[in-house]
């Protein structure tokens, strides 16, 4: 029974239960005991004979069958089983069935499935000891109620009392302490199994617990380091120990990292530090014993268990890494746990100093499996950093080259006309001309600068912002351009999800940088609706049109290779149709549908 005692010590199951599945499981045992009573009572009406026509047995499973109904409605109304509640329906469970053994021939009681559910039933509140002492208690009451009963047959008159009572023509040879002993032993075997099945559930269910814990902690506003510090230092305190090290190297570079939590020189609360890994990098990324390993040393000797990839115990051949680590780290005892993350990264964890109650090998098992269902999430965090990293790095080299290919050339070329006048105004020649231009090309450039800031900023925009941020959006157009524009709409309020909104409003904002760059048109229309489950935006103006003409729709600008390609993109991404009508000479319309309802999750 090894096994059971480190279920009983493992820091793993500390962990309080939850009130409101304690409440369900109360609620599913009082529904299991009223359809219990109630399939029993039909088995007795169907055979009377199992119970002797006794009345008193009548009354003692009417009395059942009313009790289970009244716990059931108890569970109902009341918002949480206290320990109390719980013991006291538990005791009566347990002297049930050996009172309704009196009833039934003694220990040939056809009513063995009493005795099932009361054990079942101590192994789904709680766990092995518990089901062993379930076993225990009953086997006691059958031994005393048949004890009191062979008392009671050997008085004078014993044996008329007991037939009129119970209704059976009691015999007490039927009281065969041999029969009697195999019920026990019945009793106390299937208490065992059960009770350690239990255990071995709640076990899995403290571990899905812990790991679902700590994947908890992973925040990706946090960053990498942040993390780590809110993972390892949860490892650090299950495992009591003194220190933490953490040494990655990445395979490409071959660079190494060293990081570190240090309980002793931080307080109750120890800070991720990065550290200077090249003079020990060596050190810690040695081959040590197995996938999972823990060492202990005693008088100078190390004694060492180590676990391969599938958790199973390896010998060992080579200590002197441990030995070798000693040389940098003050440490007794050390747990060690290797990882890979997407082919990019390995490395170990070492723990300094760990303390558990459990069994190790147990122990070092778990540990191996919390390395490998959290290692994932801690590279999703890195990788995502990295992509957003290299996203800054792409929009910041495009904003470089929007404003070399746009305003530095525009600056340049205002240099250039500067210097004209200077020479046109020494020469006594109008200038006039040439001042219009350089005004006509800064008031562009006014303009280009100014949308590439509005796509460089953060939108935020409600259902309750759009349709206002849309009418500005179109006169702050007008103002600035000198093209008549209007903002129409027969919408008064707007159930639209917040990143539908956004796009929208970048659809609309794209729209109109390409009616002035190059449509040409002097008046522009926008307009929102909504019809056939759809939230429909048309924008027209009465320019130079695409180079086509009629009608088409997204799927046949792609083939064409036609229609603006920033519309198309954001319209996909909503899951909606795109259809530009185009007239060269008179202008174009673009009208975009969106289905109202989910966002798409690539979105």
């Amino acid at each position: 029974m090894r096994s059971v005692d480190r279920y009983r010590n493992s820091w793993r199951l500390r962990i309080p239960p939850d009130p409101g599945e304690t409440r369900r499981i109360e609620r599913w045992l009082a529904t299991a005991r009223v359809f219990l009573a109630i399939s029993t009572l039909v088995a007795i009406r169907m055979d009377p004979t199992e119970l002797g026509h006794s009345w008193a047995a009548y009354g003692l499973f009417v009395f059942y069958l009313a009790n289970g109904i009244l716990i059931l409605m108890l569970l109902r109304r009341r918002q949480q089983s206290t320990s109390a509640f719980r013991l006291l329906v538990h005791a009566g469970d347990v002297a049930w069935p050996a009172v309704i053994s009196i009833f039934a021939e003694g220990p040939r009681t056809p009513f063995f499935l009493f005795f099932f559910f009361v054990l079942a039933a101590a192994a789904y509140r709680w766990g092995l000891w518990e089901t062993l002492g379930t076993a225990a208690a009953e086997v006691a009451l059958l031994w005393l109620e048949h004890l009191v009963v062979i008392q009671l047959w050997l008085q004078p008159g014993g044996p008329a009392r007991l037939s009129a009572f119970l209704g059976l023509r009691v015999n007490v040879n039927e009281f065969d302490p041999n029969r009697l002993f195999m019920l026990s032993i019945y009793l106390l075997v299937m208490g065992l199994l059960l009770g350690y099945l239990a255990e071995q559930q709640k076990h899995l269910r403290a571990e899905k617990a812990v790991v679902t814990g700590i994947l908890s902690r992973v925040r990706v506003e946090a960053g990498l380091t942040g993390t780590m510090q809110q993972i390892f230092s949860e490892t650090m305190a299950m495992y009591e120990a003194s220190r933490l090290v953490v040494a990655a190297q990445e395979a490409r570079s071959h660079r190494v990292f060293l990081g570190e939590l240090d309980r002793a020189g931080s307080g109750t609360s120890p800070e991720f530090q990065w550290l200077d890994a090249r003079r020990d990098a060596r050190t810690y990324l040695e081959d040590f014993p197995g996938e999972v390993c823990y060492s202990t040393t005693s008088d100078g000797k190390w004694t060492t268990l180590a676990l391969d990839h599938y958790g199973n115990q390896i010998p060992i051949t080579d200590q002197a890494p441990i030995a070798k680590l000693r040389g940098t780290q003050d440490f007794n005892s050390l747990i060690t746990v290797a990882f890979l993350f997407g082919g990019e990264w390995r490395g170990r964890i070492f723990l300094f100093n760990p303390s558990w109650r459990g069994e190790k090998q147990e122990e070092l098992r778990f540990l191996l499996n919390l390395v490998r269902q959290v290692g994932p999430a801690i590279y999703n965090v890195y990788l995502l950093h990295r992509l957003r990293r290299r996203a800054s790095a792409a929009e910041r080299a495009r904003f470089a080259r929007e404003l070399h290919d746009g305003a530095v050339q525009s600056l340049i070329a205002v240099e250039l006309q500067v210097d004209v006048i200077r020479r046109q105004a020494e020469a006594n020649r109008p200038i006039g001309a040439e001042l219009g231009r350089i005004q006509g090309l800064l008031r562009e450039e006014v303009l280009k600068l100014r949308e590439l800031m509005q796509q460089m900023k953060a939108i935020d925009v409600d259902a309750d912002r759009l349709l206002g941020v849309l009418n500005d959006t179109v006169e702050r157009f007008q103002r600035e351009t000198g093209i008549s524009a209007r903002f129409v709409t027969d919408l008064d309020e707007l159930d639209m999800p917040q990143k539908v909104c956004r796009e929208l409003l970048r659809i609309v904002q794209e729209s109109l940088v390409n009616v002035r760059k190059h449509s040409g048109a002097r008046h522009a229309l926008v307009r929102l609706g909504s019809s056939n489950g759809k939230w429909t935006l048309t924008v027209e103006d009465d320019g130079k049109g695409f180079p086509f003409t009629g009608r088409l729709n997204q799927q046949q600008m792609e083939d064409a290779g036609k229609g603006p390609m920033i519309i198309k993109e954001r319209v996909r991404l909503l899951d909606g149709e795109l259809t530009v009508e185009s007239t060269p000479g008179q202008g174009t319309r673009l009208e975009i549908s969106v289905p109202r309802g989910e966002v798409p999750n690539e979105f």
